[in-house]
């Protein structure tokens, strides 16, 4: 089964398709941020001119309450607590998906690498905090210190696609990194510092039905339809409770594993796909399709159910519920000048690059460089300077921390922080753009090594190259000759191989459940190899892609001058199977289930395998290989 993306007709990626076999660690849910920030502000600017130009109907709106009742029980909720206490518990569902990803597939899996991001989560949380008290000490605003802590990391990673187009995808893991200890702190916060009154009866309830689910995914149970009744009850548990019910959100997307299909659950899912196509009745359509979903990881269908769906409604809902303020020259005047105005905005825009860029700095000082950064001091400085706006958590908490007057000044002082952060970034960027090349380099991407993916190594004298054995970048692909996906990617890396600094690796894996004649055609380009040309056969195969059987394969090998008699022996050999199954088992060790799939440096690639695409990767790759080879 090719796990490729689909192509256009010409056969050009259009760089927006995605992998269907795994979904990379937040490169998916990253490449839609910029978008959903749009729609985010758009909403933001919505409930503003709405506040402001409807004469009251806003909060009239928000506030019509809407019931379900059962018998004598029942839930009474107005439709902001609705958006806040309901919708946006998906959205923490979400939030808890993207960071047990993150430590499953991701840079995380190494967890040496969460030291540093976490504690700067922490400081970034702390130090803010610290200094809206002591800007509020004494003051009736004190109560909302909460509502200066927590970055809206969805937002940040928005606004700072727009701002840092140039900064490197590692700049971003580590702002999710860091933003991974700020929500669940920040929901820790709102469970025991901002809730009146806990009932244990309802919170054992939601922690007995929360213990069974984690029992379910240990058993197996996989179908959606099992959950849903358990997470509702949790979800009700938890309101009864008095804890936010967001809070079981973000709980059970912790819990929710990722991991890459195995080959055998595709090959599985392939063979029931072809008992439908043989018989095509509904049960079998049925099970085809529960075969194809099994095969995925629970953590990628929760996050392709929900994760459209909190990203371009939920949260621009929320926006629209929440950031609408009446704002005259009479409030301004006294807004400006408020403690709790002041503290938020100074809080976030001070306090979180502060906190996030200092931490990191004396960590990795008081570790000796054993312990710093993934990124270069220029990304973590820019990371802090993004994160410094609040958004969801934070007007969370200013709704259960005040009220009146105050609320409008603690959503003022968030707003505030937005477009500032933003220039602010924008501005560290910029003058990081303006250094010499060598030094931009390092200030972005930093000189730590990159987590190596690709096992074993490339073997010059046993793997199959192209190009300068000494080249400062590898491009491996795992391939099948019969997969059109491969196919299609042949004149990718053709261009590709026009770089005379570029090594390129064909590995075989033949996924013979759906091409039945790949096996064939890797044990004749095998055969050619030993007769010195296995990439004049490599690339008649894919010339002739649809005439592979074994009088084709004969032919070729007539056509580029191998001794046929020798060429068809050799195919049964030992020896080409032996190297064939090497290659399999080598695709089973570094996690890869489908073709073409792609390793820079031993990095696996994810995503569109368009020129433009793989070309900014190689690059990349090549300007990390450089800083490596002056460290050393």
């Amino acid at each position: 089964m090719s796990d490729a993306p689909e192509l256009t007709e010409a056969g050009a990626d259009t760089g927006t398709t995605r992998w269907t076999h795994k979904v990379a660690p937040l490169r998916d849910f990253l490449t839609t941020e910029a978008g959903s920030a749009g729609v985010l502000v758009a909403a933001i600017v919505a409930a503003l001119l709405w506040a402001n130009l409807a004469d009251g109907s806003y909060e009239s709106f928000w506030h019509t309450e809407l019931s379900i009742d059962l018998g004598g029980a029942g839930i009474h909720l107005d439709l902001r607590e609705w958006v806040n206490s309901g919708l946006m518990t998906l959205f923490f569902l979400v939030v808890g998906l993207e960071a047990r990803r993150e430590f499953d597939l991701g840079d995380l899996r190494d967890r040496r690498r969460f030291l540093l991001p976490a504690a700067a989560g922490v400081a970034g949380m702390a130090l803010p905090v610290g200094i809206f008290l002591a800007i509020n000490h004494g003051g009736a605003g004190a109560v909302g210190w909460g509502a200066a802590m927590s970055t809206d990391t969805a937002l940040a990673l928005g606004l700072l696609a727009l701002v840092g187009r140039h900064i490197p995808v590692q700049a971003r893991l580590f702002l999710v990194s860091v933003s991974v200890v700020d929500d669940v702190v920040a929901l820790i916060v709102i469970a025991v510092a901002y809730t009146d009154e806990i009932r244990i009866a309802p919170l054992l309830l939601a922690v007995g039905f929360f213990a069974v689910t984690l029992v379910m995914v240990r058993l197996g149970v996989r179908s959606g339809y099992w959950y849903l009744p358990f997470c509702l009850v949790i979800w009700g548990a938890m309101l009864e409770s008095g804890i936010d019910p967001v809070v079981s959100g973000l709980a059970i997307g912790l819990a929710t594993v990722a991991y890459t299909p195995a080959r055998e659950n595709l090959e599985q899912a392939s063979d029931l796909f072809r008992s439908f196509r043989e018989q095509p009745t509904a049960e079998l359509a049925r099970f085809a399709r529960l075969g194809l979903l099994r095969s995925l990881s629970p953590n990628d269908r929760l996050t392709r159910t929900w994760s459209g769906l909190s990203t371009y409604l939920i949260v621009p809902l929320f926006g629209l519920a929440n950031a609408g303020i009446s704002i005259d020259m009479k409030f301004l005047g006294i807004a400006l000048m408020s403690p709790v105005t002041i503290g938020v905005f100074v809080a976030y825009v001070v306090g979180k690059p502060v906190a996030i860029t200092g931490t990191s700095a004396l960590i990795t000082w008081m570790s000796g460089g054993r312990v710093r950064p993934a990124v270069g001091w220029a990304s973590v400085l820019g990371v802090g300077t993004i994160a410094g706006m609040g958004f969801t958590v934070s007007f969370l908490i200013a709704n259960l921390a005040f009220s009146g007057d105050e609320l409008a000044e603690a959503k003022l002082g968030l707003l505030l922080a937005i477009p500032a952060a933003t220039l602010v970034t924008w501005a560290v960027f910029r003058v990081t753009q303006m250094l010499p090349k060598p030094r931009k380099a390092v200030a972005l991407l930093g000189d730590v090594d990159d987590i190596i993916d690709l096992i074993p190594d490339v073997d010059p004298d046993r793997d199959h190259t192209r190009g300068p054995i000494d080249a400062s970048v590898t491009l491996v692909e795992y391939g099948d000759f019969q997969c059109p996906y491969c196919n299609r990617a042949e004149p990718v890396v053709r261009e590709l191989m026009t770089d005379d600094d570029l090594l390129f690796v064909w590995r075989h894996l033949p996924l013979t459940d759906v091409h039945p004649q790949a096996q064939l055609a890797a044990q004749a380009a095998e055969a050619a190899g030993l007769q010195g040309k296995f990439w004049e056969m490599h690339d008649l195969l894919f010339e002739h892609q649809d005439h592979l059987r074994i009088m084709d394969l004969i032919r070729y090998a007539g056509e580029i001058g191998l001794d046929q008699e020798r060429f068809h022996a050799d195919m049964v050999e030992p020896t080409c199977k032996e190297h064939i199954n090497s290659d399999e088992e080598s695709a089973d060790l570094s996690g890869v289930s489908g073709t073409p799939t792609f390793f820079i440096n031993g990095r696996r690639h994810y995503g569109a395998y368009d020129v433009h695409t793989l070309k900014e990767a190689i690059r990349t790759a090549r300007v990390r290989a450089k800083i490596a080879s002056k460290r050393t």
